[in-house]
């Protein structure tokens, strides 16, 4: 990507354990304009096969970025800007009304975000609405459903 690429939106995994989420969510990213933030430890190496199978041969086309921690994305994306999805949150994801730049944070496949950042922002935790049955739905499904309401907002307005 050239170095005037601004993205419309900012998708952050926080220590993603899994490749193929990964690389179904940069697909994602790639299709709706997003740049994907990967913050360590992650669950696999950058260069994993699989990783790079689940984005098909659109990872090449893909504005990414892994950093080491937590700490090192707050600096580099605003937190005012964060939106943190989580089955703990309340308030759905339909609520607030998205901007572009806004930053969207999942966390791991096995345990979601910490408590020490939801506890942060406890206004700014989103979650998807599903039935009591289901205990979550797939971190790519999670993130291409939030991404595509993003763009339905700027789209519609």
């Amino acid at each position: 990507m050239s170095e005037k690429y601004s993205p419309r939106l900012h998708i952050v995994l926080y220590q993603p354990e899994i490749p193929y989420n990964t690389g179904s969510v940069g697909r994602t990213c790639l299709a709706v304009g997003a740049k994907l933030w990967l913050v360590r430890p992650l669950g696999f190496r950058v260069d994993d096969y699989h990783l790079r199978r689940a984005g098909m041969d659109y990872w090449q086309h893909l504005e990414w970025e892994v950093v080491e921690d937590w700490s090192q994305l707050c600096e580099q994306l605003p937190m005012e800007r964060h939106w943190y999805f989580t089955k703990k949150a309340t308030r759905s994801y339909l609520d607030p009304r998205l901007t572009e730049g806004d930053v969207l944070v999942f966390g791991r496949e096995s345990q979601g975000l910490p408590d020490e950042i939801l506890a942060n922002q406890p206004t700014r935790c989103l979650r998807l609405p599903t039935r009591p049955e289901v205990r979550s739905l797939n971190l790519s499904n999670t993130v291409a459903v939030a991404s595509y309401e993003a763009l339905r907002q700027w789209d519609a307005s």
